[in-house]
């Protein structure tokens, strides 16, 4: 299954980019410590604002630390909070869309309250007020992305479950004494779980960009720890003495916000052909 599923998507042009993408950020970020011979915080002042060459292919910063090896490791940062809060971003969701939907009308209410007040928050205000109580850490990164996900992945699930509420199947399995914890576990989630990965799949480049925007503001993950927005925003800060600097921050992202985006759009295209061409 798994594997035509992978050849179908390698047919489709969009989706044979995205998935080549995709892999590529995604190994490069596994296997990080194989691909360089340098440590990510190594300081060599002598070596400061070296231009790209044989022995740093993407230069070095203001401190003299490798590009190159600092992008992989960055890799393994975006992708840890990406996959991780996203993960966990969609656990709450489901929980909680689940419950809105199956759940009595005033709790929905609640529910729907809460989801809208929370997403009416833009995600800077929102950074900033974690920031402010918590401090800049990998934590804070995560709190926003699960605030500004959650109330999104909630309010599908508990359309879908609106729907399924009413089947046939949940309405006979209900006449003969299903449990309701049984009807959402059975009957309802195994229906609804498939657009949420596709979803999944589109929204990981949100949190990508949110992450490197977060750091690029320094509100994000602390030095030393590399991260992409952290070497655009010294990239941007020396931008006269080492333009390098600043590609090799940006390239990163727009590659892996392509790829996921690419990849995404042609599961979506795939799994519901109701919606291929529409943006």
């Amino acid at each position: 299954m798994m594997w035509r599923t992978v050849r179908r998507i390698m047919r489709e042009p969009l989706g044979a980019i995205g998935l080549t993408l995709v892999t590529v950020v995604v190994l490069s970020a596994v296997f990080a410590s194989g691909l360089t011979s340098y440590a990510p915080s190594k300081i060599s002042p002598a070596e400061r604002f070296a231009p790209p060459s044989l022995l740093h292919l993407l230069g070095t910063d203001h401190l003299g630390r490798d590009l190159l090896t600092r992008v992989l490791y960055g890799g393994r940062v975006a992708l840890l909070i990406a996959l991780g809060a996203t993960a966990v971003s969609l656990i709450v969701g489901v929980v909680l869309g689940l419950i809105a939907g199956y759940g009595p009308r005033w709790l929905d209410n609640v529910l729907l309250l809460i989801f809208d007040a929370v997403k009416s928050f833009p995600t800077v205000m929102l950074a900033l007020t974690l920031v402010t109580l918590f401090g800049p850490s990998l934590y804070a990164v995560v709190l926003v992305v699960m605030l500004v996900n959650v109330p999104g992945y909630a309010r599908i699930i508990r359309t879908q479950t609106l729907v399924l509420k009413s089947a046939e199947h949940v309405m006979a399995a209900r006449s003969m004494g299903a449990s309701a914890g049984r009807i959402l576990r059975v009957h309802i989630l195994p229906n609804i779980i498939g657009p949420i990965l596709i979803l999944i799949s589109m929204d990981i480049p949100v949190v990508v960009a949110i992450e490197a925007g977060m750091s690029f503001l320094g509100l994000g993950v602390r030095p030393p720890t590399p991260s992409w927005g952290a070497i655009l925003n010294d990239g941007f800060a020396n931008i006269r003495d080492s333009y390098w600097i600043v590609i090799a921050g940006g390239l990163p992202i727009v590659l892996t916000t392509l790829g996921f985006t690419f990849f995404g759009e042609t599961l979506r295209d795939l799994f519901d052909p109701r919606l291929k061409g529409r943006s």
